[in-house]
């Protein structure tokens, strides 16, 4: 049995064992009810199957706190449907499912280090970048007078992901996007 926490150690990103499954914390809010006692109204991610669920526990319930075993990796290369990795301190190579990746994909070029998050000898997700420099596809070209004032219009990069971009984006260059949001940042320092 790990450490054990209650719903007053809860923040965003704790994963504990619950209904058997390990669960994520995605958000969570307390709740003072008049004579009756405190609730804690939470939002989870079962990291098993990817399902997320609402729910409300009673204040001070407890669970088994689950800590991941972190190891730095590097995306190689897609070999049909799979992902492949290499673990950076062992050099063995991963192969991991779109279902484990999720939106992820969408932000993995060659060589970009990640972090894989392993329980049990499992793998359980992958920790992207805060950031990361992908290559405009397809957009339509800027036109002399845009500015970064006005709107956005959408491009295609290069995993295949659609953003919105300012007006004076072109294709073929290279934009930093956040993973955590999904929007466009900046252009990318060349």
């Amino acid at each position: 049995m790990g450490q054990i926490v209650d719903t007053s150690d809860f923040f965003v990103g704790l994963k504990v064992r619950w209904q058997d499954g390990i669960w994520e914390i995605l958000d969570y809010q307390h709740h003072k009810m008049g004579r009756g006692g405190a609730t804690v109204k939470t939002k989870a991610k079962n990291l098993l199957t990817g399902s997320i669920v609402e729910t409300s526990f009673r204040s001070g319930e407890r669970f088994e706190r689950i800590i991941f075993d972190q190891k730095p990796a590097q995306f190689l290369y897609r070999e049909g449907d799979l992902f492949v990795f290499m673990d950076l301190e062992s050099y063995d190579q991963l192969s991991l499912s779109p279902e484990i990746l999720g939106d992820m994909a969408s932000y993995l070029t060659e060589n970009l280090e990640v972090k894989i998050d392993m329980h049990e000898g499992r793998v359980m997700e992958i920790e992207l970048p805060k950031s990361v420099e992908l290559r405009v596809t397809q957009t339509e070209p800027g036109f002399k007078g845009d500015t970064v004032s006005g709107g956005g219009k959408p491009a295609t990069l290069e995993t295949g992901l659609s953003i919105t971009v300012p007006m004076f984006i072109n294709p073929d260059e290279v934009v930093v996007v956040d993973t955590r949001t999904g929007l466009y940042l900046e252009r990318a320092k060349k």
